[in-house]
Order: structure tokens, then sequence, then C-alpha cells
């Protein structure tokens, strides 16, 4: 044991040998295996936090440095006020985009310390889509980009803020890859199973390699517009995962993206997600 407990090997069960001191002999072992697959998870847990706070720092550090240069131009005396009021609507919208990115790495942080409470009330999906597209109107609109719904009566148990947080992400996902004149649909459906939401656009699709990251805390695809942070995706999978749901991805049948998202009744645990 005290060799074990110092990491210089590991106890292994002999299933042939019988007695008490074999049983205790056995169940020590399960301990100092347990034990040591805690420790094993740890590490990588502390791995991972680390990864995260310095992705984290760059992405602060990014709008910071920008915010740090906007206002060294603003204090020079000689810039006239066409330039000073340009300058002032950039400093206004990195301080947004970094507002926006602290709120959703607050976010991520509820969902991973399980502090985040969801409601369990009836959601229209009708409601829920008018609640999630509607900040992105305006941009899509500018951009010539048309938005087709087709959704009943369909309806699921669950949260409406937090879903239409996750849904607002996958639709600004797809703005953000479709060209000007394209398209992005919305459709609904219901089982006695589940309630299902698909969201796809008209635009370039996911490289291959990118669909297994795609819901990954900071991964950035070949295809990522330059001002892509990466975890609107990945926080949208943690909330609909939250409420027992799925998020899936692929490349639609003729071209473009394609999001599922699936809800269950609550109470169906053999259906419900890992986050």
């Amino acid at each position: 044991i005290d060799r074990a407990l110092h990491g210089s090997e590991r106890l292994i069960s002999e299933g042939n040998v019988e007695g008490e001191l074999a049983i205790l002999y056995s169940e020590i072992c399960k301990l100092t295996l347990r034990l040591s697959e805690q420790a094993d998870a740890l590490r990588s847990e502390k791995l991972w936090l680390s990864s995260a706070m310095a992705d984290i720092s760059h992405q602060l550090r990014t709008p910071l440095t920008s915010m740090n240069l906007t206002v060294s131009m603003l204090s020079a005396g000689d810039i006239d006020a066409e330039k000073r009021i340009a300058l002032a609507r950039e400093l206004k919208r990195t301080l947004s985009r970094m507002e926006w990115l602290i709120e959703v790495l607050l976010k991520l942080a509820k969902l991973d310390s399980g502090t985040a409470r969801f409601e369990s009330i009836r959601v229209s999906v009708a409601e829920l889509v008018e609640r999630s597209a509607e900040p992105l109107l305006v941009p899509m609109e500018l951009k010539g980009i048309a938005l087709e719904t087709k959704i009943g009566d369909e309806s699921f148990v669950g949260d409406l803020g937090w879903s239409s947080e996750a849904l607002g992400n996958i639709i600004k996902n797809c703005m953000e890859h479709t060209d000007a004149g394209g398209f992005i649909r919305i459709k609904a459906s219901q089982t006695p199973i589940f309630t299902e939401i698909t969201v796809s656009d008209d635009g370039k699709g996911f490289l291959p390699e990118d669909i297994p990251h795609l819901f990954e805390r900071f991964y950035k695809g070949r295809n990522s517009a330059p001002s892509s942070i990466g975890i609107g995706l990945a926080l949208s999978r943690m909330v609909i995962a939250s409420q027992g749901g799925t998020l899936t991805a692929k490349n639609g049948r003729n071209g473009g993206a394609e999001f599922t998202i699936k809800f269950y009744p609550l109470g169906n645990t053999s259906t419900r997600a890992d986050i």
C-alpha cells in the first residue's frame, strides 16, 4: 500500500486467491485504482483549466490592445472631427464585443459550476425562434439574407431564456457563414419522443476535419470569420444538454450547414445527453 500510495507500483487484484484477506486485498486494489483514476482526472482538468485560462487571456488581450491604440489616437490633438467620430465608434464597437465575451464566459462558468438555474415551463417553438432571431434581423437584412421559417404549434418543456441564447448563437453562426443573397431556414417538428428544431443555410458548409470539433470551446475552423472567438456553439450545446437535449451539426444534402436540436420530455433520462 505504501509503494502504491507513492506511485512506485499499482496493486493488481489476484482473482484466484480466496479467504478474508484476499477479499480485503481485492477491495484495497479497487480503492487504489479509483484514487488513481481520480488523480488522473484532476491532472487532466488542471491542464484543461490552464489551457482555457490562456485562451481567455488571449481573447481579452486582443480587444484591450485595440482599445489602447484607439484611446492613444483619440488623445492626439491633430485629428479632425470626422476621424475622432470614427475612432469613438470603433471604441464603442470594441467595448460591446468585450462585454459580450465576458457575458458568455460568465454563462459558461455558471454551467460548469452547476449554478445555472433552468426553468421547466412549456415553451412555444414559434416564440423561441422569434426571440432568438430578433437581434439578428437587422444584420441579416443589411446583408440581404432571407430568414425562412416553417413552424407550427410545436413546443417543449424547458427554459425560454437559456434556449433562446442557444438558438441565437446557432442562427448567428449561420448568418456569419452565409453570403449576401442567401437564406437561413428554421423548421420544427414534434413526435411523441422529442421536439426537433432544424437550422440550415446555403453557405459553404463545414470542412470534414472541422465537424468533430465544432462544439469545442475556442475552436476555430479554417473557414471561421476573423472576428470569431469559438465559444458560441460550445455554449449552445451546453445549454441544450443541460435541459436534456442534444445538438448536432452536419453538412446539408445540397450544401450549407445544418444544425439539429432535439428536446426530450423531462424524465426521459435514457435520451438525455451529457454535457
